[in-house]
């Protein structure tokens, strides 16, 4: 398994933003794809966004399209997801995830590796 350490969640009133950054350790870093999912409490883990290898194809689903952004920097080893617009209803803990290829997948089952997740939670 892939090493994946997220960090930048926090409390933040709705309207505003947060970066969300993933760090992982790995020597072939350009050849995974990287997402991020959330999960609320009492509800199942569902996709947020995905990059592929490259960084220049991305997925979104719906509820962020348009607020959030997703983004890797394969020097550094390191996937952002930019949210802007923060709504109550994004507040969950955000996982960083990765799989090897160049594909980018939406489907929780393609993702083997996992942060430990960062809370982010958006008061109203």
């Amino acid at each position: 398994q892939v090493q994946l350490v997220e960090s930048g969640g926090g409390l933040v009133q709705a309207g505003g933003s947060l970066r969300l950054s993933c760090a992982a350790s790995v020597r072939t870093f350009t050849y995974y794809v990287m997402a991020w999912f959330r999960q609320a409490p009492g509800k199942e883990r569902e996709f947020v966004a995905a990059v592929n290898w490259s960084g220049k194809s991305t997925n979104y689903a719906d509820s962020v399209k348009g607020r959030f952004t997703i983004s890797r920097d394969n020097a550094k080893n390191t996937v952002d997801l930019q949210m802007n617009s923060l709504k109550p209803e994004d507040t969950a803990v955000y996982y960083c995830a990765a799989t090897p290829g160049v594909f980018i997948s939406t489907a929780l089952g393609a993702y083997g590796s996992w942060g430990q997740g960062t809370q982010v939670t958006v008061s109203s």
